[in-house]
């Protein structure tokens, strides 16, 4: 006589649901956001209120333009890309002629506050050119009419 083995199968339905893949997409979009977030707070460190200019036509920038950013506070101190301490006048011209000797020379945008006096953007532009960084922007914030 022929003997089976099996296990009566029965067919009932999965009470559980498997969460593996959705906790594998939050961890990714987790550590997707920790990247990003300082990269997009990074100009916002030094409190500058920028100037304000009626909303307009924007021409897109070049996808290959480098650019370094520049920020004077209220107070007349200069800062350079990220950094949140001042620099000096010596420390900004030579970081100025570094950054005039690479191949293609980025392009400056200057991040003046609003109520700083027009003297030191003029001084600021004065080092730019003889730094020979002739190309710069004025940030300044959007206004809907």
């Amino acid at each position: 006589m022929a003997r089976t083995f099996r296990r009566p199968r029965q067919s009932h339905p999965i009470a559980e649901m498997n969460v593996t893949n959705l906790i594998d997409l939050g961890f990714t979009l987790l550590i997707i956001f920790m990247i990003a977030t300082p990269l997009i707070n990074q100009e916002q460190t030094i409190p500058v209120t920028l100037p304000s200019e009626t909303k307009s036509q924007q021409q897109k920038p070049d996808r290959s333009t480098h650019y370094v950013a520049i920020s004077i506070d209220a107070k007349g101190n200069i800062y350079l890309d990220e950094r949140t301490t001042p620099v000096g006048l010596a420390e900004l011209r030579s970081r100025l002629r570094l950054y005039a000797s690479e191949s293609k020379p980025p392009v400056v945008r200057i991040r003046g506050d609003a109520h700083v006096p027009y003297e030191k953007i003029v001084a600021l532009m004065d080092e730019l050119k003889q730094a020979n960084l002739l190309k710069f922007t004025f940030d300044t914030q959007s206004i809907s009419k």
